[in-house]
């Protein structure tokens, strides 16, 4: 039985600025357009939060039981290392998404818009589908777009709409920025694990393109949130702030374009991720204030 340190670690708390850093922009967002109810803002950060905890463990019980976490480069998995059952995993995959599904009803509530539980749900099978069903999109070399589409667009956009009603081109340039930055932490995941996805047919996005022009696709994701800061700054020279993100991008990308493998490239994950929080703290500190 796995310990409470492994469910932990199972969850991946590396991964959680992913989903705490579209919630800080769209709610700066908000914040520009005069609206912070702090109630909302507070509920998406539980969705988003639950449907991320939902995932990874989603992620884990079906690359599990296919075999492809049999042999990694990367941090433990509870299914493939065998210390936890299965059905335990999912079991908390689904307790996961039935926190964000409650939360999330209570949001829409809130806000009084009743067609977001058709995207809350669109979320939910997004998650589940990413390696899970009999057609997993994640083995079709999809998985970054996901990310874009649902860590960037929809994450920051409906934290934006929900908290203010409206959303504005700042908060669509905030979302393209951190959905990109999002996709960069599983681009430089997926580049660690190439030859593991090799042998277990994984098709991820890295294995199509091969190692050099993954590492090209990671260094222009990573360059697209500053270049929205420096379009923000134009109207908002308090965006410049989030220049600060660099001293994490400029060290993970020094290890991306040195041609580091395997597990040298696991700082790359954790600095990619909290140059993603930085950016969307100062970012989204800057529009609001």
């Amino acid at each position: 039985m796995a310990s409470v340190a492994q469910w932990v670690q199972g969850a991946r708390p590396r991964t959680l600025p992913n989903s705490v850093a579209p919630v800080l922009a769209g709610w700066g967002a908000a914040a520009a357009l005069g609206a912070s109810h702090w109630a909302r803002a507070v509920l998406a950060l539980l969705v988003a939060l639950a449907l991320q905890i939902g995932v990874n463990y989603a992620n884990d019980y079906s690359d599990g039981v296919r075999g492809t976490d049999t042999v990694r480069v990367g941090p433990m998995r509870l299914v493939g290392s065998g210390v936890a059952a299965p059905g335990a995993v999912r079991t908390a995959a689904l307790i996961s998404f039935a926190v964000a599904g409650v939360a999330g009803l209570v949001l829409v509530t809130l806000a009084r818009q009743w067609w977001l539980l058709i995207l809350g749900a669109a979320c939910v099978a997004a998650a589940w589908c990413y390696t899970g069903g009999p057609r997993p999109y994640g083995y079709a070399g999809l998985g970054e777009l996901a990310v874009f589409v649902f860590f960037g667009l929809v994450a920051v956009l409906g934290t934006q709409y929900v908290v203010s009603g409206r959303i504005s081109l700042t908060g669509g340039l905030a979302a393209v920025a951190v959905g990109a930055t999002s996709s960069a932490v599983l681009v430089a995941n997926n580049l660690r694990d190439i030859p593991t996805d090799e042998l277990a047919a994984k098709r991820t996005l890295a294995v199509r393109l091969g190692d050099q022009r993954t590492r090209a696709l990671y260094t222009a994701l990573v360059a697209v949130p500053f270049a929205v800061t420096l379009v923000l700054a134009v109207g908002r020279w308090t965006a410049l702030a989030g220049l600060l993100a660099l001293i994490f991008v400029v060290p993970a990308l020094r290890r991306v374009r040195g041609g580091a493998t395997g597990l040298e490239l696991i700082p790359v994950l954790r600095d990619t991720g909290l140059a993603m929080l930085v950016w969307a703290m100062t970012t989204g500190t800057a529009l609001a204030f």
